[in-house]
């Protein structure tokens, strides 16, 4: 018998940049955002609206959205929502108006609203169970790594070619990684150069290298699974946390540079270099994360102490967002930022636990409200924000109540994952 061959970490490298570029279109308009505020005389509320129009979109389809990838192969979805919201990327560098570029960053949220459904139902093909953490921790590490790295990037490419060329670059890049998603991706069991060794190894693993049985995808979505999706206590358990987690991360998404320029008084460029330290941070958090998870479940620890633990300490990390209210010291406010974001990255394998609980034929639906309830804090957090701060940015402590908001809801997260989820298992129906 031969080795098994190594083909699920090629896979996994594709959807690493995937999500990568998934962010990229994401994280743009935080960089752009003071450039465009002083240039159209904007005020914080409307900020606020702009940072949070794609999440609007992103959450409302993403129900939808994890129906469409339980019918429609990965191969052809991703790269047709991939063109389309990096095309609607691309038009933002020539709108001229408040509502056009409302509309565009809503266009983005419709079209990669099946995107971390169809990330999710990728990996939980191509992965057996006691690798599944670490390869969500590798992907999910995309959006911190790609971020930090970026960041800077993103900034000179502004300082260059200003904000409307920094939406045109980005969304090129997209439309031609679409066409190399196409072009490698395959399912495991439509995959020529993956050998039946490995192939047994992720079947054997709990991976479903089959995907949906034929009659599953045949059958007509039925609101049955709508009510099964939000029936269970321990799902309620990982949404809410879903959305506690995401309201640290979106702050990072949208106000963190304008935070650090408006309200900190740093320079733009030096704010680039300093706003990838949390990213950093945070892609360390997520990788520990992963591996260490998968680690416990291989020394025999019980999954939900392996899965629970890292999750459990990142939420009360992210809690160390309120002590940058404490201190003028850019230095201390750099840490206590990053803490928090490493205890962010620690606490989001989530995903896996959609792998573990969710029932076979509706991992896709189940997905899509985990991720619905989760971008509900992108919709709802920046504009909370917004209206916290609206007033002076020079005002000492304008900026203190976002933080204490975010701190609060990441000790709710905490509090979720521990006493609502219980025993993690498979749920039957």
């Amino acid at each position: 018998m031969g080795k098994p061959t190594k083909k699920r970490y090629e896979i996994l490298f594709l959807v690493f940049i995937t999500v990568v570029i998934n962010y990229l279109d994401r994280v743009n308009i935080s960089v752009a955002a003071s450039a465009i505020e002083k240039e159209w005389g904007l005020t914080t509320v409307q900020m606020g609206l702009i940072f949070s129009a794609f999440a609007w979109t992103y959450s409302i389809l993403q129900i939808p959205g994890g129906v469409l990838v339980d019918k429609v192969k990965a191969r052809f979805l991703y790269p047709v929502i991939l063109v389309l919201w990096s095309l609607a990327t691309l038009v933002q560098g020539f709108v001229s108006s408040l509502m056009s570029l409302i509309g565009c960053r809503a266009a983005i949220g419709i079209f990669e609203a099946p995107s971390y459904p169809i990330n999710n139902k990728v990996v939980t093909s191509w992965f057996p169970e006691k690798e599944r953490a670490s390869a969500i921790g590798i992907y999910t590490s995309g959006q911190f790594i790609g971020l930090a790295l970026l960041n800077p990037i993103l900034v000179i490419i502004q300082t260059s070619f200003g904000w409307r060329g920094l939406f045109i670059i980005s969304g090129l890049i997209g439309i031609v990684w679409a066409f190399i998603w196409y072009t490698f991706y395959r399912d495991p069991h439509n995959h020529k150069k993956i050998n039946k060794e490995e192939l047994k190894y992720i079947a054997e693993g709990g991976g479903l290298v089959d995907g949906a049985s034929k009659k599953e995808i045949k059958e007509k979505f039925d609101f049955k699974d709508l009510v099964e999706a939000f029936s269970h206590k321990k799902l309620w358990g990982v949404y809410i946390g879903q959305f506690c987690l995401g309201s640290l991360f979106i702050f990072f998404l949208t106000w963190f540079p304008k935070y650090l320029v408006d309200y900190r008084g740093l320079d733009f460029i030096k704010s680039g270099f300093l706003a990838s330290i949390p990213f950093l941070a945070a892609f360390v958090g997520v990788l520990l994360s992963g591996f260490v998870s998968d680690g416990l479940v291989k020394k025999g620890f019980s999954v939900e102490f392996s899965r629970k633990t890292p999750v459990l300490i990142g939420m009360l990390l992210s809690i160390c967002i309120i002590g940058a209210n404490y201190t003028n010291n850019t230095t201390l406010v750099i840490v206590f930022l990053s803490i928090a974001f490493f205890g962010n990255g620690l606490a989001s394998i989530t995903w896996v636990f959609v792998s573990l609980m969710a029932p076979k034929k509706l991992i896709g639906l189940i997905g899509g409200v985990f991720n619905f309830i989760g971008g509900l804090s992108a919709a709802i957090t920046p504009i909370v924000i917004g209206f916290l701060v609206e007033g002076d940015a020079e005002k000492e402590g304008a900026f203190e109540p976002a933080l204490f908001y975010i701190g609060t809801l990441a000790f709710i997260g905490f509090c979720s994952y521990l006493f609502l989820i219980g025993k993690v298992k498979r749920i039957e129906i």
